[in-house]
């Protein structure tokens, strides 16, 4: 939620995900998904500026939960069988690769 100051200098907060548009003629006003208009006193930057650092902030605080604890981050290779069989690998072991460009011979 952001912070808002009506005409009348009353406070208020505002979900900026309901927010369609902001327009300045010559006062502030904020567009709604319901239709509703509100006039503000800030200026379109002010109410930008503010909408990014809630949208930081929520990312942050999402962030924090993505990490794991490192207990969890084990590797998994020995889990599943290999793809492709001993015979395979050799025959590519013994594949030359031509280089990918002619100055690399």
């Amino acid at each position: 939620m952001i912070l808002v100051t009506r005409l009348d200098r009353q406070v208020m907060l505002l979900n900026p995900d309901h927010i369609i548009s902001i327009e300045e003629t010559p006062d502030t006003v904020i567009t709604l998904y319901n239709g509703h208009h509100i006039l503000v006193r800030e200026r379109s930057r002010v109410i930008l500026n503010r909408i990014i650092a809630f949208r930081s902030k929520a990312l942050r605080r999402a962030g924090s939960f993505c990490q794991r604890p490192k207990y969890l981050t084990r590797s998994r290779l020995g889990l599943y069988a290999p793809l492709v069989d001993d015979a395979q690998k050799q025959q590519v072991a013994r594949t030359e690769f031509s280089p990918l460009h002619h100055q690399d011979t």
